[in-house]
């Protein structure tokens, strides 16, 4: 299954991790030189959680951000009481 937000659409990019070495010339150095450049990936912050969607409740795949946002619509918290039992009547 993909690492998609529904809602927002956000996904894993790549990026670069540069790796450097040295003292900047504005501290007194002769310059940062780039020993390395590897390839990583920022991954999407999702969160399976329970919404109402087209009027159903069902488990999606949101951003942290979506929620934040307001995008989904989280269903209402159930009041259960368990049912109280009746004496039984003898004959």
């Amino acid at each position: 299954m993909p690492r998609i937000c529904e809602f927002t659409g956000k996904k894993t990019v790549f990026g670069n991790a540069i790796t450097r070495r040295g003292k900047a010339k504005r501290l007194g150095g002769v310059g940062k030189k780039v020993t390395g450049v590897t390839r990583r990936k920022f991954k999407a912050n999702i969160q399976k959680v329970r919404a109402v969607v087209n009027g159903k409740v069902r488990r999606v795949r949101v951003s942290a951000k979506a929620i934040r946002l307001g995008l989904i619509q989280k269903p209402l918290k159930r009041n259960y009481k368990p049912a109280q039992t009746q004496p039984q009547a003898s004959e």
